[in-house]
Formats: structure tokens, sequence, C-alpha cells
């Protein structure tokens, strides 16, 4: 009696397994199907997006890159420059002393900080859209965005104010910066090397000389014995 009772255990829980097992292989198609539909309407990575989230962060891994030159604005016909007042203005005449700039990239993208060679002050904005020279420019109202246009100049949008951008008047004051806008004449700047400086000046590396090495050729036993015997 006891035997047939464990028999019939045994066959109750091996009809059991069969029975998950036939739900296990039913549910998996289903899963699947779900599976596939939920990634067909799924969009495609936005490589752009990401590109974009990227050049918003401080890169404080790679090397800065640094350049010096001047900014030409389009509208007072002079070039801007950062006054040991820590002012900020475009009346810079070409190779003024002022008027040379030291421009650090600051991500991988086209984010940079200016400062005055002269004085060390950094280009910054503040929140009212005035535009000032800071000893230190470590935060995002002193990181500009350029923007190549397509007449080719140069608009600088301010990272932590989108949409300001840095302006000056036609007399070289800077313009309030929530008042301007890309197209605007007063926001285009170009890009110039300082008077008297050439292009052929300037090179991308320093080249190192290589140390000259006086030649001595080797000694073997053949040539010392060659020596010997010419003695």
């Amino acid at each position: 009696m006891k035997h047939k009772h464990n028999s019939f255990f045994l066959f109750l829980c091996f009809r059991l397994l069969q029975f998950l097992a036939l739900c296990f292989y039913t549910q998996v198609p289903t899963c699947m199907h779900f599976y596939e539909v939920l990634q067909s309407h799924s969009p495609p990575p936005n490589f752009k997006h990401h590109v974009n989230e990227q050049c918003r962060l401080s890169d404080r891994m790679s090397r800065r890159l640094i350049r010096t030159y001047q900014l030409y604005s389009r509208t007072s016909g002079k070039h801007v420059q950062v006054l040991g007042n820590k002012k900020v203005n475009a009346m810079g005449d070409d190779g003024a002393v002022h008027a040379k700039l030291v421009v650090e990239t600051d991500t991988f993208g086209s984010r940079i900080r200016i400062k005055g060679a002269k004085t060390g002050y950094y280009i910054c904005m503040n929140n009212t859209g005035k535009l000032i020279g800071k000893r230190k420019g470590r935060g995002k109202d002193c990181i500009f965005t350029e923007i190549v246009l397509e007449n080719n100049y140069t608009a600088l949008q301010n990272a932590k104010y989108e949409g300001w951008y840095m302006a000056f008047t036609r007399k070289g004051r800077p313009r309030k910066a929530s008042r301007t806008k890309q197209h605007q004449r007063e926001a285009h700047f170009m890009k110039r090397q300082p008077k008297g400086h050439l292009l052929g000046d300037t090179q991308p590396f320093d080249v190192l000389p290589l140390p000259v090495v006086p030649f001595h050729p080797r000694r073997t036993k053949h040539t010392h014995h060659h020596s010997s015997g010419a003695h």
C-alpha cells in the first residue's frame, strides 16, 4: 500500500514538471515576440545628441590646447581687449597689448576660455548679461561655445547662459547679452593674428635638435690583428 502511494506521488510530480515545462516553452516565444516589438518601435540611437551632451562637460583628462590671437569685432571695426580694471570692450587697435588674447580649449568640442594675455583676466558673463574680467575662469560663466557661421564669422555663446552671446556696439561697448541673437552683427567676430605676426612664424610643434653622437667603429679581433700586422 505504501509502495502504491509513493508511485502515485511520483506520478503527480512528473505531471507537474511536464506542465511547468509546457508553460515555459509556450511563454518564451511570447516574450521574444514582445521584445522584438519593443525593439522595432524604439528609436535609433541619437549620436548627435550624445556628442552635444559630452560637449557640455568640461574635459579634465585631456591636455588643453592653447592658441593666441585677436578677436575682430564686425560692428566696431576694432578688437576685443581685456583691460587691467577688469573691463572688456572692442576698442583695441590691431596689435594693441590688451587685444592679444589667450584661448584655452575646455572640451573635445568647441568650448573655450578666453583671457587677456597682458592682464590674465578671463572674459566671463554675469547673470545680467554683462561681460566682466575674472582672475579664475573655471566656472561655466567663463566658458564660451564657438559657433562658426555661414559668413565665416564666429559667434560666442556663453555656456552657462544659453542663448546669450558676446556682443559689442559700434562704439565698442559691451552689449547686454540677454538682448543678443546669433544672427546679429554685434555678435560676429573674426580671428586675426596680431599686427606684424606672420603665419609662417607659427609652428604647431617645437622641433628639438637631435644630439650629435660621434661615431666610433667597433674594434674586433680581425681589425685588431690587421692593424697589428700593419705595424
